[in-house]
């Protein structure tokens, strides 16, 4: 004992040794050599001194989510699993990571944030950036060259989290694609009605989804004078008009990717432009615009998309913006974009999410939905090139959770985060096994129950209980009611009993809480 008590005597030493020199602010070589010496006294010490000390925290740019959060998302995903099974999708699953090559090439300037496993002497890997390449990559192995699906799953990105603005390093996403032959913009008018629906039952708030097309984009680059080598690094510069003025683009195109001031300045005519079928019209009157075959074949189709959407009674909330640019280099047709626009006081966790981002009506919250065609992606790898054409959209799913945990906050109305229908409570003692047995009863015919893990609990507690846990009903037994054959039934918000006969109970209960 006495050489533990001298160790630990010369670790309250060496302590204050390391503290005098962080005091003096000593340079760092002496502090490492002080620290080096006590954490080795600490080991010889043993036991509880030389413990690891965890960093208690979720790696950068990740979270966990907590009863509350998980009820919210569970009922976000429900909403929009029913959405697109409305739709006729039918669901698939693919690896969380891929092989390398198959991400490679896919993203543009964005194939930086694509997350590369080590390398441990087999297959070079890497995580998913979305789930688009996957599918692309599932289609073309399996030789599938039409299917409507749906795929809900995590994503990885080394982006620079933004955790106030549902940006993350690790996060879901659901995606909607329909791949297959089929006559122009019929299943492209299909995802912007579904966007339309998620967003509308969703409730987020006022809502806008812009729509352009490559094919216009690239046309108009074209007669800009933009060289065929910079078009997609220049989309992926002008994708940035969302979060950027058009001087910092403008600057970005001139002075970083070696564009013409006129060039540009023409870009920039172009890219102000919005409206409707009114607008392709028009461009395709335009001198410059109608010079490019390309750009004639977007905006003719631009203007059969707006015929469809009429009939889909969407038009109201969708805008043709020539701004919108989308920087993923796979895709080839349509795009679109869905933001969250906000006309009245902006509250302070709104204010952040759009901070830097622009607005057409009120102020953005930012993106909640993207997508478009990629007609060439199925194609690159295929061995003999063989084509399936691809539509799709993709929920930011983040962004939304977001905003549904910010108006949660807001609102008085309390989460409930389990689904339980009733309580089996007791009112006096040794009735544990009563209550084990009715508990059983209740859940061998499907109702949703709850029993309290103690022999004698207080009638007191297992109200409260329900009370916190939003639990509607408690099912109470008592001397009384068993000699009876009955179950008193007390609906928790009125406090109200009434006697049940057991083999009316199930009835009863699935009677009073068919909305849980």
């Amino acid at each position: 004992m006495a050489d533990k008590a001298q160790i630990q005597e010369a670790i309250k030493t060496q302590g204050e040794v390391v503290r005098k020199l962080k005091a003096e602010k000593a340079s760092k070589e002496q502090i490492d050599e002080e620290v080096a010496k006590l954490l080795e006294l600490k080991v010889q010490l043993g036991g509880d001194e030389s413990r690891h000390q965890f960093t208690l925290k979720t790696a950068k740019g990740t979270r966990d989510y907590n009863p509350k959060q998980m009820a919210i998302r569970e009922k976000v995903f429900n909403t929009i699993i029913s959405c697109f099974k409305r739709h006729g999708a039918e669901n698939i699953d693919t690896p969380v990571f891929e092989l390398k090559e198959t991400l490679t090439g896919k993203y543009g300037e964005d194939s930086k944030l694509i997350y590369d496993l080590k390398d441990q002497g087999g297959e070079l890997l890497s995580l998913r950036y979305d789930l688009t390449v996957p599918f692309a990559r599932y289609l073309a192995m399996n030789k599938v060259t039409n299917i409507k699906r749906y795929h809900i799953a995590k994503v990885y990105r080394r982006d620079n989290p933004a955790m106030t603005r549902g940006r993350y390093r690790e996060f879901y996403q659901c995606d909607f694609d329909i791949a297959g032959q089929y006559d122009p913009m019929i299943p492209d008018a299909e995802c912007l009605k579904i966007v339309h629906e998620i967003l509308s039952e969703l409730e987020l708030g006022d809502f806008r989804i812009k729509v352009n097309d490559r094919r216009i984009l690239d046309g108009m680059f074209a007669v800009c004078g933009v060289p065929d080598d910079k078009f997609r690094t220049i989309c992926s510069t002008v994708d940035k008009l969302d979060k950027m003025s058009w001087e910092d683009v403008r600057s970005e195109m001139v002075k970083e990717k070696g564009l013409s001031e006129e060039a540009a300045d023409q870009i920039g005519q172009y890219v102000s432009l919005q409206g409707g079928m009114d607008l392709a019209e028009r461009l395709l009157q335009d001198a410059k615009m109608s010079q490019s075959k390309q750009a004639c074949a977007g905006l003719t189709d631009m203007k059969q998309l707006f015929s469809y959407l009429q009939l889909f009674q969407v038009t109201d909330k969708v805008v043709f913006d020539l701004s919108l640019a989308r920087g993923l280099d796979y895709y080839t047709g349509v795009i679109y974009e869905a933001i969250l626009t906000q006309t009245g006081p902006v509250p302070v966790a709104a204010a952040q999410n759009g901070a830097g981002e622009k607005a057409e009506e009120g102020v953005s919250v930012g993106s909640v939905a993207g997508g478009g065609r990629y007609d060439g992606l199925v194609g690159m790898f295929d061995p003999k090139g063989r084509k399936v054409p691809c539509v799709g959209v993709s929920i930011g799913i983040e962004r939304v959770f977001s905003i549904m945990e910010q108006k949660a906050e807001a609102s008085a109305e309390k989460v409930r985060t389990t689904e339980t229908q009733v309580m089996v409570a007791s009112a006096q003692k040794n009735l544990l096994e009563e209550r084990l047995r009715l508990t059983a009863e209740l859940w061998n015919a499907g109702i949703k129950a709850e029993v309290m893990y103690k022999k004698n609990p207080k009638l007191l507690s297992q109200l409260q209980h329900c009370e916190d846990s939003g639990i509607p009903l408690v099912a109470i037994l008592g001397e009384q009611e068993l000699k009876d054959g009955v179950v008193k039934l007390r609906t928790v918000h009125s406090r109200e009993e009434i006697d049940v006969s057991r083999a009316k109970l199930v009835e009863e209960i699935k009677r009073r809480t068919l909305d849980v």
